[in-house]
This record gives C-alpha cells, sequence and structure tokens, in this order.
C-alpha cells in the first residue's frame, strides 16, 4: 500500500473548527465489517450497538497546555510547542519561527517563566525552562490549549477550549493532543451504560508527537510511529483478561487505546499491569489480537491514524466509509463526529 491509497478529497467547510455544544448530539457513521455496510446513526444510540459483557476502554489521558506564545529578548513574537520531557525542566519541541531561536536564545514568556534554547535544527528545539515556581503550575500559568492546526482561532482569543478539549473522564495529566474519540461521551451516557451491563475499563496513553507525525514516506510498511508512554493497572488488567478469556468483545475508544492494547498484548501474550512505551506502528497485514470493534473519530488524509483504522476495517470499506461521510456532510478531525467499527 502507498500513501496515496490514504488520501481523500475533503472540502474545508467539513473541517470543525469547534465543539458541538452538548458532546453527545455528534453524528456517529457505522460500518460493519462483516457485512460491509455503512449506516449512519447518531453518537447518543451507542449502547444500542453494545452488549452487555462488553468491555469498553477509555484512555484517560489528560492534556496539559503544551502552547507558549513568548517573546525574544528583542521582542520578536515566537511560538513554543512542548512534545517531550527529557528531564527535569528540559523539553523537546516544536519552535514558530525557528530561525528566531538559535542556540544560546532566551524566550520569555512573563515575568516569572522564561526558557533558553540548548539546541536548534530545522523546526526541533530542545530548551530549558527557567522559573523560580513551580514549573507544572507556571506551565498551566501561560500555555495555551495545544489545538491542531486545522483548527483556525485567533491567537488573542481565551482559551476556551481548556476544559472542552478534554475528556469528561480524564485524569492523568500528560498529553500534547485529546484522545478526540472520547470527547462525545458525558457522564450520564456512562451511566447508561453502566446499569445496561457495559464494563468500562480505563487505561493511559499519553499522546505524544508520534500520534499526528506526518507520514514521509511512499511505501506505509516503512512508517514508524514514535513510541508514547502507556499505563496499564492492575484492576484495568484483570478486567480486560476476563473479558478475553469469557470471549467478550474489546471495544476500543480511539486508536490511542487501541495502540496501548495492541501493544501490551503483542509485547505480553495477555494484560498486566505495567507502565511502558507504545512503539508499535499498525500497518496492513497487521493481525489485531487486543480489540474487537472500534469507535474513532474521522482522521487526516495520508495519516497513521487513517492508517490504523483501514487496517482494522479494511482499506476498501473504510475508503468507501469516508467517501459516505463526505457525501453526507459529516464534520470532521478532532471536534468532529465519530465512526463505530463493529
Amino acid at each position: 500500500m502507498r500513501i496515496e491509497d490514504l488520501d481523500y478529497a475533503l472540502p474545508d467547510e467539513l473541517i470543525a473548527q469547534t465543539p458541538l455544544a452538548e458532546r453527545s448530539a455528534s453524528r456517529m457513521l457505522v460500518v460493519d465489517r462483516s457485512v460491509g455496510t455503512v449506516e449512519n446513526n447518531a453518537f447518543a444510540g451507542i449502547g444500542n450497538f453494545l452488549n452487555a459483557g462488553d468491555t469498553l476502554v477509555l484512555n484517560n489521558t489528560r492534556v496539559f497546555p503544551a502552547r507558549l506564545l513568548g517573546k525574544t529578548e528583542t521582542g520578536a513574537s515566537v511560538e513554543i510547542f512542548l512534545m517531550r520531557e527529557i528531564e527535569p525542566a528540559v523539553w523537546e519541541s516544536l519552535g514558530k519561527p525557528a530561525r528566531r531561536m538559535p542556540a544560546g536564545k532566551k524566550v520569555i514568556f512573563g515575568e516569572d517563566l522564561s526558557a533558553k534554547v540548548l539546541r536548534s535544527g530545522d523546526s526541533r528545539l530542545t530548551i530549558e525552562f527557567q522559573t523560580e515556581k513551580d514549573l507544572a503550575e507556571m506551565l498551566d500559568l501561560h500555555g495555551r490549549t495545544p489545538l491542531p492546526q486545522y483548527i483556525k482561532r485567533d491567537i488573542a482569543e481565551p482559551d476556551a477550549d481548556r476544559e472542552r478539549y478534554q475528556t469528561v473522564f480524564s485524569k492523568k495529566k500528560g498529553a500534547i493532543a485529546a484522545p478526540t474519540a472520547g470527547l462525545h461521551f458525558t457522564p450520564a451516557l456512562l451511566s447508561e451504560l453502566r446499569a445496561a451491563g457495559v464494563d468500562i475499563c480505563e487505561v493511559t496513553l499519553h499522546v505524544g508527537y508520534g500520534t499526528f507525525e506526518p507520514v514521509r514516506v511512499d511505501d506505509l510498511t516503512e512508517h514508524r510511529v514514535l513510541p508514547e508512554e502507556y499505563e496499564i493497572e492492575g484492576s484495568a488488567a484483570d478486567m480486560l483478561n476476563r473479558a478475553r478469556a469469557e470471549k467478550r468483545r474489546i471495544v476500543a475508544v480511539g486508536t490511542t487505546t487501541t495502540r496501548t492494547l495492541e501493544s501490551a498484548m503483542r509485547k505480553n501474550g495477555n494484560f498486566v499491569a505495567e507502565r511502558s512505551h507504545a512503539g508499535l506502528t499498525i500497518t496492513p497485514g497487521y493481525k489485531f489480537g487486543a480489540i474487537d470493534a472500534l469507535l474513532t473519530n474521522f482522521h487526516l488524509p495520508k495519516s497513521s491514524l487513517l492508517l490504523l483504522v483501514s487496517t482494522f476495517a479494511g482499506h476498501e470499506l473504510t475508503m468507501r466509509a469516508y467517501r459516505h461521510a463526505v457525501e453526507a456532510r459529516y464534520r470532521f478531525f478532532s471536534y468532529g463526529d465519530c465512526m463505530l467499527i463493529v
């Protein structure tokens, strides 16, 4: 398979720029792999497609404000996007415009927070924060929600997405992007599913740059997704192993949850309580061993996330579903509608 096989035409107006007022009001395209059907539905009715005994798996990571707007000592405006903490106060980052931030440059974010550029190359930076206060508190104070670039917002706007760009079950801070398939759930809907006999399990994968790094190869078997930290607690491992032993469905909410579960299964042969890294890249030919169904948002053309979905649902069916979604005017990407693949 080539990268061109994952391309599709998407009008700009179908890229959701704002979230719906009600989380669960989104549309849901139901894709049935067994019969090859594509059916319009509403996310609020997801319970109609889940069975008592199913285990619904959520990613409870929490997004931190990884986008920082600052100025150099000469007054030039710059932007830094935090990707990964290498050691205390030292972060691998993306910088824009990188030419204004060579090694040795100081960037000021406020009276109580600045950073020194340790290394600079292309758009990649390594920076070391300087503050006399708690760094996590300073990042919360000065940072902004790291919305994807396809969401066009005025930089001067208030950070209205600080809570809306989180799932209602987010707990463990560490992600630079939301696990967006989970954005549709509300506490009331989760309670309804539990009452109907659906087991709900939580794992953690801190979404990093690897999730949305562009695919830069033509041959998709050569692409590698950067490892991302995940954690499965003991109670979650027990619940997942029981479901697998009893041949009950495991339904993953999102591609990040999928990578967590499939990485753990491939590494251990079952689910164990551990903190590790998901280094798995799912490409055509991969045999899924952990999940039986997948709830996911619509993904960018030519992306590793669309590649994962295509591998799970089948390439022809996936691309047919995407063409249908465009024709039916679904809302796309992070704040958009979703697709349930059974």
